[in-house]
Order: C-alpha cells, then structure tokens, then sequence
C-alpha cells in the first residue's frame, strides 16, 4: 500500500545514515554483484537441513544476473509450518555478513520481500553512540527520515516490520538489565539501551521479524538475551563453496577472459584457493590482481605471491583498528602467534579458554578477527574452545612467530616454543612435511616488501634476522642428495615455491647459484607451479640441464580439466561461467621456453620426456632453438608427436642461430 517509491526512499535514506564499509569496503553499488554463500543451520533447525545456499556480495561491478534470493531463504516456514521471528547470522569477520544485510534491503527494495515485509530498518550496532535517549518511533524516523507516513502508523503492522541488528557484537552494554525497566509502548522515550533491549527481548512490537547479525563470541549473551517463546533460527555463515570461488571471480571482473586468467592463477596455489572461502580473502585477491594488472598485459607478470595476499588481508581486517597503539598491536601479535606457533607444532587446531587466558588475549577487541569462539550449549560442562579462522591463516601466524621482533618486555611462560628456525627448517626436512606452508609463509615474510610493507601497513616489525639462515639451509639441504663428481641438482619444487614467495632475484640468485640442474619427475604442474619455476629459472645463472620427465603442464587446475564440451567437469555455472576459451590460452610450455630464454642462460641439454608435448610445444621449442645459442642437446624421449609437430621443430633446427648439435 506504500508503494515501490517509499521503499527506495527507505533504502537510499538507510544507506545514509549507517556506515557501510566493514571489510572489505566496496560503494554503494555493491548490490549488483552476488555470489552464493555455503550455511549451516544449528542442529534441530526447523528446517532440518544441515546445509544450504544464501546470497551474498564483494567487491562492486556492473548489474548483477539473478542471484540466488537471501531473505525467503532466511525467513520461510518450516516444516511445522511457523516462520521464524527471529534469524541470527552468525560468521567471523570478512564472512559476508554485513554483505548479507545489504542484501536484504536491496532485495526488498526490488520487491522480492513485499509479501514478506512492508517496512525494514536496519541499525548499525557500530554506529551507535551512548548515551541518549530514543523510543522506537525516533530511531525509526531518525534512520529513515522523509518517511511517507508517520512512525507510529507504520509500527501499528508488527507483522509486516523487520529490524535489522548489524554487528550485535559491538554493543557496548550490558544485555542483562531488570525486566521491569524495559518499554512495552514503540513511542515511550528510553535510554537507548533499553529500547534496544526492548526489542530484542520483544517486549516492545512482540510480531516483529528480527535479523540480527554477529560474530561467534557474542552469541552465547545474544542467546540469553533472545530467551523466550519467538521462533528463533541460528545459520552460520560457512563462506564461498568450491564452484562460488569462481563465479566470484567473473562477476568481480567485467571481462571474461580476465576472470578466467584471475581463477586459474588463484586456482592453481592451492593455499591462495583455500583462503578464498572467505569472502572478504576473495575479495582482497581480486583486487590486488586487479591492480598488477595495471600496467601490465598479462597476469602471467604479476609479482604478488601468497604471503603479499595474506598480509593485504592482514591489513584490511586491522584498519579499523588503526587508532591501537603499535606496542598494543605489537604485543598482542607475539602472543597470537606464539599460540598458532604452538598449535602448528602439536597438530592442534583449537584451544581451551585456559590457553587464551593465560596469553591475555580474551581481552582484546582485536581477538575475534582471527579466533572464533565455539560457546559451549546448555547442559554442556566446559568452556569456550576457539580455533583460527583458517587452517593456512593459523600457519601464517605461526611463520610470523619466528620473525617478530620482541622488545624484550614480554614474559615467556608455560614452556612455551623458542624462536628456532633452524629447528623449523631441520624438523621439515626430516619428518615434518605438513610445516611446509610455515615454511613457505617464513620466506615471504623476510623479503624486504614485506618487512617494509608489515612495518607501514600493519605496524609491527619483522626482523630480517632469519634471512641467512634460510638462505643457508637451501643451499645445503639438496647436497647431501648428491653423489660425488655428480652434478649438484634440484629435484623437489618446493625449493621453487619457498623462493618464487620471497620473490627477490638476488636472494635467488644466491640461493640456486651452487646448483647446475633441475629435474622434476611426475609432476603435475599448475598454473603457479609454473610461475614459480619460471621465475627461478630466469635468475638461475648456471643452470645446464633440465630434465622434465612424466610431467604436465596445467593452465587449469589438474582437477577441474574440461571435457570434450568445454564445460567443467563439476557442473555448469550460471552465465556460461564454466565455459572455457581453450584456443585462447598459451601453449603449455610457454613459461618454460620464456624463462629458458633468459639472456644469462647456461642451457646445454633439454630433456621433455613422456611430457605429451602438442603441436603447439613444437613451435615454442623452435623459437627458442632459434633464440637460443646454447643448448646443444634436446631429448623428446617417448612423445605423441606427429610428422606436422616436427615439421614446426625442423624451422627451428634451419635457423641460422640454432646450435643444437644432438637431437633424440
């Protein structure tokens, strides 16, 4: 009865009034692009379904395409027949919460929530500053000024109203005040904790639909709070599945090719691709893609490796923190990381509250950022358990143990780990494979980027102390595999990840300057597999041979290859994102043959045996025969190739600059 004008009215005032930027911060066109995110409903939902799907947004573009609709989803009746009155979304910080909030406006703006809602107003639990006094008439007419009919009218159709609460975690008062001090009447001015409170105990507009936003530590006191007979919902928000990593990525990039080129790189580091299951990680590796690009024709030449993602991301959740002293900053890192440190060491990947409280870091307001907090239930005898938001980003604060700088002041207890790299390094070695993203995290982090960029962007200080001691452990740890008189050579690629990750030519040519070979045997090498040996390979001054046997090259990730229709083979994507231009990518050995031809190559013998070379291999390797004036030897033992094939290698061998001497 109020129309489609009111509600667009409604929503751009609402949008006026509230902060919109958490993290990450987009403009207000945020609406046009939504990808789905994964949920889980508590068990003994009324739903009875463990997973399902919600809409969500990062980032900003063009009109979005019929994303998946949020709200009905959160709303609808289940299986007893009764919608429920209220809906928590509960998810750490960057999982898309505040996104979802938007979401729900948008929606019911466009008028996919009309038969749900006349009215939603949504208050930022952030913005709001005590003390004051309001009823619920004023914070309605307040938030959404030049409403076309007066408050009170509106707050007469309970059913038809949803509060939206944003951020239920940072308000700062207690939820536990005398019943009898709460306001029953939406006109009665209060102070505004109790109005609030009156609300979310519904003792003021009891048929009121809530929505209520909040990080997993706050959900034990919103539970309390919420005690009563309305028909609650509890969904956590589990972040991007596994096909909605990638169709973010094409609806963050408005050219196809692009997106595609984008989500193969991040596609084929398997760390990188994990990470962005969360939301605002994908959203922080788009954008920095985005900008290498800049500049640049490819993202064949971008630089940015993991550990620049991770400290861009870093960066992104501490900003609103920026007016944290550096010492406070500085000391709750050390203990932070002494406690991913120490889990990483002892397998562990969740924590009693002991632990936490004996770090002092339950007090902290930067804790939840990193930490979720699993509340125990009713009935339930124990305390809080807590675990890193992820896996890889509890390795790479357990990289950052060993290099943050220590004033001194802090006081080591409880047996807790020294600062040993080189105990790390061994330990790796020997028997501990699964410190290898430690390891790798440890190079990126002493590069001299990243020790200037923690010190500006973040505010704490690595030491660059670690540097000699890695550089050391590479260049001995492959010696002792070779046999006297032998060449020295590198046969295992992550050698070539922990320095394509440090990303710095000099410390490269430092690190590979004692060896004179390469051999990789049955390797499947992804998109960043090849990245990182290029990059070695071009500051590999001595490198003489190299032996690939029984290896592939991927452009796409060797588990999501397409089939003969050029669909992936996990299922179509909205939008024909799944399909793939095939003709439109570079041969496979590409990188390869560019890094090869370096003008400070050694090259004498190239062996590509059992590999499945293709016609268009044969072209580069004629290139770079012509190119070339060193190798004298190339072995293609065992390949698929047909008279065609080598008649495009034989152009090569005719070139004046060819010096191949043996061809087998």
């Amino acid at each position: 009865e109020h129309g489609q004008d009111s509600r667009e009215l409604m929503v751009r005032e609402c949008q006026q009034h509230r902060e919109l930027g958490t993290c990450p911060r987009e403009s207000l066109s945020f609406h046009s692009l939504f990808s789905t995110l994964s949920i889980s409903r508590e068990p003994g939902s009324r739903h009875g379904a463990k997973d399902g799907a919600v809409g969500s947004s990062q980032g900003c573009g063009s009109a979005g395409s019929g994303a998946a609709t949020a709200t009905p989803a959160l709303f609808e009746a289940g299986r007893d027949g009764q919608s429920p009155q209220v809906v928590v979304l509960v998810g750490a910080p960057g999982m898309g919460k505040t996104t979802m909030v938007r979401k729900v406006m948008v929606e019911w703006r466009e008028g996919s929530l009309h038969t749900h809602f006349d009215f939603v107003f949504c208050l930022d639990c952030k913005a709001i500053v005590l003390p004051m006094e309001a009823s619920v008439a004023d914070l309605v007419s307040q938030g959404c000024p030049g409403l076309p009919v007066p408050p009170e009218e509106i707050l007469d159709e309970q059913k038809r109203i949803l509060f939206v609460f944003d951020g239920f975690e940072a308000l700062g008062f207690s939820l536990l005040g005398p019943e009898a001090e709460l306001s029953s009447d939406p006109r009665e001015v209060k102070p505004l904790e109790l109005t609030l409170m009156s609300l979310l105990k519904k003792t003021v507009l009891p048929k009121a639909s809530l929505l209520i936003t909040t990080r997993p530590r706050a959900l034990g006191s919103l539970r309390r709070c919420l005690k009563g007979d309305c028909h609650l919902e509890i969904v956590e928000l589990l972040g991007f599945a596994a096909a909605r990593r990638e169709e973010y990525f094409h609806r963050y990039f408005e050219k196809p090719d692009i997106a595609d080129m984008a989500f193969r790189f991040a596609r084929g580091n398997q760390i990188l691709y994990s990470l962005c299951a969360i939301p605002a990680m994908s959203w922080t590796v788009c954008t920095i893609l985005q900008q290498e690009l800049c500049g640049k024709k490819t993202l064949l030449e971008c630089s940015r490796a993991t550990t620049g993602m991770m400290m861009s991301y870093l960066s992104q959740l501490l900003k609103p923190r920026d007016g944290d002293k550096p010492q406070v900053l500085q000391q709750f890192l050390l203990q932070l990381c002494s406690l991913a440190a120490e889990g990483i060491w002892k397998h562990k990947v969740l924590f009693e509250e002991k632990e936490i409280k004996d770090r002092g870091l339950e007090q902290s307001a930067l804790l939840p950022f990193f930490l979720n907090e699993k509340i125990p239930g009713e009935g339930e005898d124990r305390g809080s358990v807590y675990a890193f938001t992820h896996l890889h980003l509890q390795e790479f604060f357990a990289a950052m143990f060993y290099l943050l700088e220590d004033d001194g002041e802090m006081v080591y207890s409880l047996g807790r780990l020294e600062k040993d790299v080189k105990k790390l390094l061994e330990s790796y070695n020997q028997c501990r494979k699964d410190l290898k993203v430690t390891v790798r995290f440890l190079f990126g982090l002493v590069s001299q980027k990243s020790i200037e960029y923690m010190d500006k962007s973040i505010g704490c200080r690595i030491s660059p102390g670690a540097r000699e001691e890695l550089l050391e452990w590479l260049q001995g740890r492959h010696r002792d595999l070779s046999q006297p008189g032998q060449a020295l050579e590198l046969s295992e690629m992550d050698t070539f990840h922990f320095l394509f990750e440090m990303n710095e030519e000099s410390f490269a040519q430092s690190a590979l300057g004692h060896f004179t070979a390469l051999h990789l045997q049955d390797t499947k090498l992804s998109l960043y597999d090849q990245m990182a040996l290029s990059f070695c390979i071009q500051h590999w001054a001595g490198l003489g041979c190299v032996t690939l046997q029984g290896c592939s090259f991927h452009w796409h990730h060797p588990e999501a290859e397409l089939d003969a229709s050029g669909v992936s083979k996990g299922g179509g994507h909205p939008d024909g994102l799944g399909v793939r231009r095939r003709e439109e990518l570079p041969c496979p050995i590409h990188l390869l043959c560019r890094a090869l031809r370096h003008r400070d190559s050694a090259l004498q013998l190239l062996r590509l045996q059992w590999c499945g070379l293709s016609e268009s291999c044969c072209a580069e390797l004629a290139a770079l025969l012509a190119e070339h004036p060193g190798p004298a030897r190339l072995e293609l033992a065992d390949s698929s190739l047909g008279d065609s094939d080598v008649h495009l290698l034989c152009r090569g061998l005719r070139t004046p600059g060819c010096r191949l001497r043996v061809l087998r």
